[in-house]
């Protein structure tokens, strides 16, 4: 699994607006244990990661992005309202496992 780099850490901070909380370090704990999460889903859902500076590389992180952010926001014990996936996550990880090199 990849280590959490300070460009990919700030990336993250970036894509869940949390910008302000970089050297708060509750946030980038948190924010380490919700990537190491993300890439272990894209690992069981069959899609490993692409080299870096590829198209397959862009649609993998921004599916990383989604599932930090998504569990950030649904970080609480409950959550209120409908839980409804996000369709454009769920194609672009079809896409990736369709296009998987086995």
């Amino acid at each position: 699994m990849a280590p959490l780099t300070s460009e990919r850490r700030a990336a993250l901070l970036a894509y869940c607006k949390l910008t302000e909380f970089a050297e708060d370090p509750e946030v980038t704990a948190l924010l380490e244990t919700l990537y190491g999460a993300a890439l272990a889903y894209m690992a069981q859902a069959g899609v490993s990661e692409p080299p870096e500076g590829t198209p397959r590389r862009a649609q993998y992180d921004l599916c990383v992005n989604a599932l930090v952010l998504d569990g950030w926001d649904r970080r609480e014990i409950t959550v209120s309202g409908a839980a409804v996936e996000n369709p454009a996550f769920r194609r672009t990880v079809n896409q990736l496992k369709r296009t998987e090199i086995h």
